[in-house]
């Protein structure tokens, strides 16, 4: 039985390979927190916010006491990756009041008019927002105008050290043949193709299809030795023992380490992708008011917290940071040194022809 099997048998998430990612998301119901969506159903009642976020990315308990205190029903769905968001979004089959999505999707619907401005100045928490990370989020929202941040990290290499006995600080260990059948990549293109273009020292921004094509080539060449492409199901796998490597979201990295003391994360030295997952109002909302609401509810202190504690990624709320305690704060898996992050990009909405290019490049990777 290989990996794949094994995690679907398990019900161990969403297995997510290939075009199979896709017929999942389409036949499976999604997820909702309360209520439930025909096919064509629009959301009507006017005491509701839908929400559509990634999964598994909330302590749904916030959900009830945010219905409690302010007798708004929450609609709830998830989804796996930007791309599915984004293309269950388009269908127009239901309209999101809110959106949580990462920093070069927000900057892709803010270019295609289908971002609201958010009103932050009637918002009560805003101000818990670090600055600093206001500023990081202008790369893709310059004015800071259409996107709230919500959590934050870094991608890097999750491994265990009882199998991996060299020293692992740079992405080229991930060709190493000696590690063949143990090695998990990230089922995300834009994640996968950053691995190769970092490594050899280029922007994981680039639009130069010479560049792009190189990453590819060196992704398929690594191939034949990588055990399979996942994404939450790699932290259970890396626990379990299941693979040696994987490269993974900082979160899910620090949830591992504490699940298996073998475990440690690393950025290599080439650097990286720090990212940012943010709160939107698409441009179909029907519950502005609502959703605003639920933004600035999500800014305060002790459900930022609530979600810290659940979640493990960084936060941008500097009410929570200052409460942390020390060992916290120099967690660097967590909250990773300047050196670090200095290293590593934002990353930006390439346009539409590159990322029909791209689409393309993943496509003949996945069918490799």
């Amino acid at each position: 039985m290989n990996i794949l099997e094994k995690y679907y048998l398990q019900g161990k998430g969403k297995i997510i390979l290939g075009t199979f990612a896709l017929i999942v998301l389409f036949i499976i119901s999604t997820v909702m927190f309360t209520g439930c969506f025909s096919s064509n159903q629009k959301n009507d009642n006017e005491n509701t916010v839908t929400v559509f976020n990634y999964g598994d990315y909330i302590d749904v308990n916030v959900l009830k006491t945010f219905e409690k205190e302010t007798g708004i029903q929450v609609k709830y769905e998830e989804y796996v990756t930007p791309e599915d968001m984004y293309t269950k979004y388009k269908s127009g089959v239901i309209n999101y009041d809110v959106i949580c999505t990462s920093d070069y999707m927000v900057e892709k619907m803010m270019q295609e008019g289908e971002v609201q401005k958010i009103d932050t100045s009637s918002m009560e928490y805003y101000k818990n927002i670090d600055k600093k990370y206001l500023d990081f989020c202008k790369v893709f929202d310059p004015t800071n105008e259409y996107a709230v941040p919500y959590l934050w990290g870094t991608v890097g290499i999750l491994y265990n050290t009882k199998v991996v006995k060299e020293k692992v600080d740079s992405w080229s260990i991930l060709w190493n043949k000696k590690y063949d059948d143990q090695i998990i990549m990230q089922n995300s293109m834009r994640d996968a193709f950053m691995v190769p273009l970092k490594w050899k020292g280029l922007s994981l921004n680039t639009t130069n299809p010479k560049e792009l094509v190189q990453a590819q080539s060196l992704l398929l060449k690594q191939k034949p030795i990588v055990e399979a492409y996942l994404v939450d199901e790699a932290r259970d796998a890396m626990v379990s023992g299941d693979a040696s490597m994987a490269v993974i979201y900082s979160g899910d990295a620090t949830v591992a380490m504490e699940e298996n003391e073998d475990l440690d994360y690393v950025v290599p030295k080439e650097g990286s992708n720090v990212w940012f997952d943010c709160f939107l109002i698409p441009k179909t909302a029907e519950h502005k008011e609502a959703a605003e609401k639920f933004i600035d509810y999500m800014s305060r202190q002790d459900i930022a917290q609530k979600n810290f504690d659940y979640i493990y990624y960084g936060t941008p709320n500097k009410a929570v940071y200052d409460a942390l305690d020390d060992e916290t704060k120099e967690d660097y898996t967590i909250f990773p040194e300047e050196a670090t992050l200095n290293k590593c990009e934002v990353y930006k909405y390439l346009g539409e022809k590159t990322d029909q290019y791209y689409n393309r490049l993943w496509k003949e990777l996945k069918s490799y």
